[in-house]
């Protein structure tokens, strides 16, 4: 199984390093010394790590055979793709796999079935479930604890908490500023 685990920033010096987005909990194992990635496009690669470092809080790696700034600014947008065992299992018992959450119900606390997981989306900040409700719409629900509090893969499902709104619009609170609260409460009393 391929997994994408990071993607080639910009060149770093005039030696061949790049700058890396990293998309891998486990950057230690996956873009390490040694480690021979297959690449999208596919026509740049593979690449086999050959040193890494992080400098200023970005992963900085350099490949075998790329030599010079020019070398590697052409691989700059490049996605790195790791070969990997389909029932191999991230250490942390909190982590998946994209693969292994594709596919599972979506269902909240009480059972009611509300789709079907069919992507993970990786943004900077936070990940979301992009959920195909039953009617063919999609729903983004953040996959964080407070939201997604238990993913069952034995079960084959992940179950929701959702907010009032989230996964039902006509659910949703509307939220006031003070001054439009005041400015209601103004017209109420002018009647």
């Amino acid at each position: 199984m391929q997994l994408v685990v990071g993607r080639i920033g910009r060149a770093h010096g005039i030696r061949g390093d790049v700058s890396v987005e990293v998309r891998t909990d486990e950057p230690e194992l996956r873009l390490g010394p040694g480690a021979v990635l297959l690449t999208d496009p596919a026509s740049t690669g593979p690449l086999t790590v050959e040193s890494g470092r992080v400098h200023s809080g970005r992963l900085l790696l350099r490949f075998a055979g790329v030599k010079d700034r020019n070398a590697a600014e052409a691989l700059r947008g490049t996605l790195l793709i790791s070969e990997v065992d389909p029932d191999e299992r991230p250490e942390d018992p909190e982590e998946y796999y994209d693969h292994q959450l594709i596919g599972l119900d979506v269902v909240l606390l009480d059972g009611t079935l509300v789709g079907e997981l069919t992507e993970v989306v990786h943004l900077p900040y936070q990940d979301l479930l992009t959920v195909k409700k039953s009617d063919g719409t999609e729903v983004l629900v953040p996959f964080v604890s407070q939201i997604v509090p238990t993913i069952d893969l034995e079960n084959q499902r992940a179950v929701i908490t959702p907010p009032a709104g989230l996964i039902d619009l006509e659910q949703a609170e509307v939220a006031r500023s003070a001054s439009a609260e005041a400015d209601a409460a103004d017209e109420e009393d002018s009647e």
